[in-house]
């Protein structure tokens, strides 16, 4: 099946909701070189290259975005991880994690399940156990042992979709944790154990 084909039938399963894991790997595999925008510094990594994987968000709180390619048939590039780490840190400490790959990865499909040139808003990524302990004084919604704490979640928005189609395609992946906070509009994904919480 080429890339296209792929994508289109990708593109059906989302619209029909029976968004499948073969749907997620096909999301994936189309991919492809042809339909990949060309980030800088990806050149002479997407040279030549098949399945590729790419992050686009911009964060809200320090105005910064990331557009990078950070893996190509089965490699991943360090550059562009530390990139994404850099945008997904603790701002309010100005602290640094390693992102779980497993979570950008998540990130990466269930943006291309929703098939939008527009960037993901990153509302929080990493956050430092004293952040996520003067969070929790301030709401009851955030977990002791947060996920964020462990560089292992991401809170996103997408303003052209609903909280309910973005949950619905992270969900997709069995991959993870993902809750639906409709009244702040953003949905939570990690990479931790499979469950599902809010609307």
């Amino acid at each position: 099946m080429g890339a296209e084909k792929k994508r289109r039938h990708v593109m059906v399963e989302t619209a029909n909701n029976t968004i499948t894991r073969r749907g997620l790997l096909g999301a994936f595999a189309a991919t492809a070189l042809v339909a990949a925008p060309v980030y800088s510094r990806a050149a002479g990594y997407i040279k030549g290259a098949g399945d590729c994987r790419f992050i686009n968000m911009y964060s809200r709180r320090s105005g910064e975005d990331c557009k990078t390619v950070y893996w190509i048939d089965g490699e991943y590039f360090k550059d562009a991880i530390d990139e994404i780490s850099l945008i997904m840190r603790d701002w309010r400490r100005n602290e640094t994690k390693d992102i779980d790959l497993r979570t950008i990865d998540i990130m990466a499909a269930t943006h291309r399940l929703l098939d939008t040139n527009e960037p993901f808003q990153l509302l929080s990524g990493y956050r430092s156990a004293k952040t996520n302990a003067m969070l929790r004084r301030q709401s009851r919604s955030v977990a002791k042992k947060s996920l964020h704490i462990t560089g292992q979640a991401a809170d996103l928005r997408l303003s052209s979709r609903s909280v309910r189609q973005l949950a619905r395609a992270a969900r997709s992946c069995h991959a993870g944790g993902v809750g639906s906070y409709s009244r702040s509009r953003f949905v939570h994904m990690d990479c931790g154990p499979v469950r599902t919480w809010g609307r």
